[in-house]
């Protein structure tokens, strides 16, 4: 047992010491890797060593089983990472016209069913990732109007908004999912 609280307390330290490291790595690591994503990865690496069993072998080398686990965690999300689009100006570009259809009602309509699961997706984010996409994409205010407004720095205001958009991205593919999965 004195062995498994060592092992917390050396941890515990390693990650607060080592965290703008870590997050460094994940970002070497990855292309287009945003901080919040990084910060993701360390926690679910962290969270999984933490919750180890008591019973499990002590950690000699703190620093070379925590950076092997990030590791192995990127390469499992970068197994089951599906094709995305990389260029953001495209990316921004697609959602820019999917959003001029979907609101000016233009002689492109999507179906009732694609507009509510949007809809859906948009109202489950947290208020201040659903505050900058209404803004943005739907009200069509600039980043610089509302940090002017807020008192939020743009490079915030804009992060927020990447950050949002990938939890949409995946909100939208959870509830495609769910709805497969119940009809089999």
């Amino acid at each position: 047992m004195a062995s498994k609280n060592k092992d917390s307390t050396n941890l515990n330290s390693f990650f607060e010491e080592e965290y703008s490291s870590l997050k460094r790595y994940i970002q070497s690591k990855i292309k287009h890797t945003s901080e919040s994503d990084a910060e993701d990865i360390i926690q679910d690496v962290a969270l999984r060593i933490f919750s180890r069993p008591i019973d499990a072998l002590p950690i000699h080398n703190i620093g070379g089983f925590v950076y092997n686990s990030i590791k192995n965690r990127i390469t499992d999300l970068m197994r089951t990472k599906k094709e995305r689009v990389d260029n953001e100006e495209d990316l921004e570009e697609l959602w820019t016209n999917f959003a001029t259809i979907f609101y000016d009602g233009s002689n492109t309509e999507y179906p009732e069913q694609i507009k509510e699961k949007l809809k859906v997706a948009i109202s489950e984010l947290k208020p201040v990732y659903r505050d900058i996409i209404i803004a943005v994409d739907f009200e069509n205010y600039s980043y610089k109007e509302i940090a002017k407004e807020t008192g939020i720095p743009q490079g915030t205001l804009m992060s927020r908004r990447h950050r949002a958009m990938a939890l949409l991205l995946k909100n939208i593919e959870i509830q495609h999912i769910k709805k497969h999965t119940y009809e089999i």
